[in-house]
């Protein structure tokens, strides 16, 4: 075992001495790992980071959350639009029953989405207007620049006050004017702000927080029609981290059927939503685009593969009488195909090395692009794993390109390498 390890010792430090001493021939041999490796670790980046942020800024709409509404989030609802327009929005009474029959659940809000001018004395701008009740913070998480959350006691009374987003809070209250304490015009209603967000940024399906405006379920009940078709209402239940998915869709299908006094024959009058539905969808799209986002960049090192193999003869050619004394001095076969071998492995792993480095570059300069330049909050993410791709790939890539060079420079007769000088 010390033999062999010495014996790979010597090959890597011959290796490193032969590219050294041919700078240019190695530089020019290893540019096309370089930009394999490139390649290739780049489309893997790529895709795992707009997978990556594509189920961030899903889970921003909910983790583990089930969404009750009268649309399903399904290809059918499409085909039966109809169908489930006829159907009654999730109501007050909803609300009640689920609160009272699903124990399974660690919170469940009443709420609304809809699209509104908000105004503030000159200032007025289109938000995002939000109704909720009381268990909302406990659906999704919510940072405060300034200011509170709703106490249950404003949720009872329906108090006429207001959360908002940093966005909403510069567009209607520029400069250094504070918005706490003030008041915003919705539904032409005042209602007084208690609290503003922290900038969240847009995400790359465009979801944010910064053009929010959350009310009170209750107040805003008061002042517009909660039923109508324009405004569609939903209840968002979380589960509890040791109820599973199959247990909390059961609990909340017998509470909403007997809230509804449905009977055994009849389908639901509603749908149960989740963000895992595009799970499966998503799962195979991005395998899709993994697998031909590989096979274009094995193309890229492929081309590089042959450079290493075609200078690696011009290697073994250069140096046959070598190879002829170093054998004719005893030099077994094996030692002489080492090192070449690592010869052409030390050379890839240098070109994946680089080849990494440059990725880091891209990334780092994108990540800057795409946040100043677009204000876009896009998370590149480099995994060990790609790391340990590119390098083990680039070892391989050595191993197989430069194992025929290799094997002849070890196969040579001592008496006709001396003499081919």
């Amino acid at each position: 075992m010390k033999v062999l390890l010495n014996l790979i010792k010597e090959s890597f430090i011959s290796a490193l001495h032969e590219i050294v001493n041919n700078r240019l021939r190695a530089f020019l041999s290893l540019l096309g790992i370089t930009i394999g490796i490139f390649c290739i670790v780049s489309v893997f980046t790529a895709i795992g980071s707009l997978e990556y942020n594509v189920r961030t800024s899903l889970d921003k709409i909910g983790n583990r959350v089930l969404y009750i509404e009268k649309f399903p989030w399904s290809q059918d609802a499409k085909n039966s639009w109809f169908k489930y327009l006829r159907r009654p929005n999730p109501n007050i009474d909803d609300f009640n029953a689920l609160k009272a029959s699903v124990p399974g659940a660690e919170g469940i809000s009443m709420m609304f989405t809809i699209n509104k001018l908000v105004k503030h004395e000159g200032n007025a701008m289109k938000a995002n207007v939000f109704g909720i009740t009381y268990d909302y913070y406990l659906i999704k998480d919510m940072s405060f620049e300034e200011g509170r959350y709703f106490t249950a006691t404003e949720i009872e009374r329906g108090a006429n006050a207001a959360i908002i987003g940093s966005e909403v809070a510069d567009i209607l209250f520029p400069g250094s004017i504070s918005a706490i304490g003030k008041e915003i015009n919705v539904f032409g209603a005042s209602v007084q702000v208690i609290g503003i967000l922290e900038k969240e940024g847009e995400d790359v399906l465009g979801i944010t927080g910064d053009d929010a405006v959350i009310l009170n379920y209750n107040f805003v009940k008061k002042i517009i029609d909660l039923n109508s078709n324009f405004i569609g209402t939903r209840i968002a239940l979380k589960a509890k981290a040791d109820v599973s998915d199959e247990d909390i869709r059961d609990q909340v299908t017998i509470a909403m059927r007997q809230a509804r006094r449905l009977s055994p024959l009849q389908e639901d009058d509603f749908a149960i939503n989740e963000m895992s539905m595009f799970s499966s969808i998503l799962a195979s799209i991005f395998g899709i685009i993994n697998f031909a986002g590989g096979f274009i960049g094995a193309f890229s090192i492929l081309v590089g593969g042959f450079g290493v193999a075609n200078i690696m003869f011009v290697s073994v050619k250069e140096r046959t009488a070598i190879i002829g004394i170093k054998k004719a001095l005893g030099a077994r076969n094996f030692f002489i195909l080492l090192e070449f071998l690592i010869e052409a492995i030390v050379l890839c792993l240098i070109g994946g090395i680089l080849g990494l480095v440059l990725v880091f570059l891209l990334v780092t300069i994108g990540e800057y692009v795409i946040l100043n330049s677009f204000e876009m909050n896009f998370k590149f993410i480099i995994s060990g794993g790609q790391i340990a791709f590119g390098l083990l790939f680039s070892a391989f890539i050595g191993i197989v390109f430069g194992f025929i060079p290799a094997y002849i420079a070890s196969k040579m007769r001592p008496v006709d390498a001396i003499r081919s000088k």
